[in-house]
């Protein structure tokens, strides 16, 4: 990766500017990160499961109850 840096007249830096290959790596990277936080995020929770055919009971149930 090289990238190069924008700096104003003061020298302080104020951009970059990046290949679309290296940009591309980049994004793609972050897309991964941010799936691997949410997979982290989903298995620290604590979650029970049942089994489906009572789910779509439960939900007739109150389907049933609000009408």
């Amino acid at each position: 990766m090289s990238p190069q840096i924008i700096t104003d007249k003061k020298g302080r830096k104020t951009g970059i500017i990046l290949s679309i290959k290296d940009y591309e790596k980049l994004l793609q990277e972050s897309e991964e990160l941010a799936a691997v936080k949410a997979y982290d995020k989903a298995k620290a929770k604590k979650q029970t499961y049942i089994p489906l055919r009572d789910a779509i009971k439960l939900r007739k149930q109150k389907k049933n109850v609000s009408a």
